[in-house]
């Protein structure tokens, strides 16, 4: 089973966003003095007293609207409270009780969760400046500062209190971060693997502008999916908002085990995909690169290969990441996707018998030595693997510094037609060998 889940709820601008980060000891969610910025359930794993759970910000809740989006931010914090195990009711206390709050909170009492009021904005506690809510007809009103950190350990006592019982611990999760530009259908990939709308999917570019962490359970697994605002041209990220957004995708490339690449299959592989593989390459990340929207290319019987080839030619890494071509809107495919990041986390963790490494070496040395330098000779000796996620061979010789790189790239294809490693970085570290 799954940890507790607590939502916060509450009207806009009450710095739900802001307590979220506070509790969840982050910055996962854009704080701005903008009201509606949060528009994703966003969720964050968090721990207190010895108990986790999942910490879900949600967007502010609005009198009815005919506006889309406030529309959708709506059904997406009624579905929050659906599958929350705990609800944080966030108030403001500097504003005091507002008509809003009141609608909010039947929302929250016909929902039928354990529920307490959290009210924001209340650096000093001893001040009576919360009181008022208790006219809410909660029995409990907890005063907490987001900005600065005050109370915010009697709160999170007070939540742990109302956590179901019998919830047992999930193992280690693997983290995947789902990235490319905006509009390629990421959120949508997301929505077919969990088999709800759990994101915001709309047709204007730019829709998700937080990184959101969304668990889920695959063959025993716990798969934390974080579906990612689109990575722009620098050129084209404005301030403020945009800014932080693309922050918090290359932050979530940075905690990611595996990254997928979505990107559209009616555009092609673009400079600014090859960018972002490239930085998760570089990261160590398992790589996938996800073909969406296959469903709208003309195929022949060779169309799926040309792409793989083209791309390998473009970036010669992409040579050794699995391609799958999918459809969001039909389904096509997307559940292989599950199977795949499984894979390539099995291939990230592969560890190679110290034997098996250096009779490989010495095959590829027989093949080809390394190129010898102007007054020195070079000798490799032995080699071990040393590290996974990604997995790192360590190569002991005499002159580790005059070993020329298309030599090195040389030994890393042997190693790869040995092992595979599909979809994983494999780094070489050369090393001097102990006189």
């Amino acid at each position: 089973m799954n940890i507790p889940v607590v939502a916060l709820i509450g009207r806009p601008n009450v710095g739900k966003s802001a307590l979220f980060n506070r509790l969840a000891d982050s910055d996962a969610a854009i704080v701005t003095s903008q009201a509606g910025t949060t528009r994703d359930r966003n969720f964050a794993r968090a721990e207190w007293n010895g108990r986790a759970f999942w910490l879900v910000d949600t967007g502010g809740l609005t009198e009815d609207s005919t506006i889309p989006m406030d529309v959708e931010i709506r059904r997406q914090v009624l579905q929050a409270i659906a599958e929350a195990d705990v609800l944080m009711l966030v108030v403001d206390a500097q504003a005091g009780i507002h008509p809003q709050d009141q609608r909010v909170l039947e929302i929250v009492r016909d929902s039928g969760r354990p529920w307490l009021v959290a009210a924001n904005k209340v650096d000093d506690p001893r001040t009576a400046d919360y009181f008022e809510f208790f006219n809410l007809g909660a029995t409990e009103v907890h005063p907490v500062s987001a900005r600065n950190g005050k109370g915010s350990g009697d709160l999170l006592d007070a939540l742990v209190e109302r956590f179901p019982e019998g919830m047992p611990e999930v193992g280690d999760a693997l983290a995947v971060a789902v990235v490319g530009r905006p509009n390629v259908g990421k959120s949508s990939i997301v929505n077919r693997l969990l088999g709800v709308e759990r994101l915001v999917v709309s047709a204007t570019a730019g829709t998700t502008r937080d990184s959101i962490d969304t668990p889920m359970q695959y063959h025993g697994r716990t798969l934390v999916f974080i579906d990612t605002a689109g990575l722009r041209r620098q050129s084209k990220v404005d301030e403020g908002i945009e800014f932080y957004s693309t922050l918090r995708t290359r932050r979530a490339i940075e905690r990611a085990d595996v990254c997928v690449l979505v990107i559209d299959a009616t555009e092609g592989l673009e400079n600014q995909d090859l960018k972002i593989a490239t930085r998760a390459w570089d990261r160590g990340a398992g790589l996938i690169v996800v073909v969406n929207k296959w469903d709208l290319v003309e195929k022949g019987d060779k169309t799926a290969d040309v792409f793989r080839k083209n791309a390998g030619e473009k970036a010669p890494f992409l040579r050794h990441v699995p391609f799958l071509f999918t459809s969001a809107l039909t389904g096509q495919r997307v559940t292989k996707l599950l199977e795949t990041i499984v894979a390539v986390q099995g291939e990230r963790e592969r560890r190679i018998a110290t034997a098996r490494v250096n009779e490989r070496l010495g095959e590829l040395l027989a093949r080809l030595q390394p190129p010898q330098a102007a007054g020195h000779e070079v000798k490799l000796n032995y080699a071990a693997q040393v590290e996974v996620k990604p997995p790192t061979f360590a190569i002991f010789g005499n002159h580790p510094e005059l070993v020329a790189e298309n030599y090195l790239r040389y030994l890393q294809n042997g190693f790869r037609e040995s092992w595979g490693f599909i979809g994983s970085p494999l780094r070489i570290v050369l090393r001097r060998k102990a006189a």
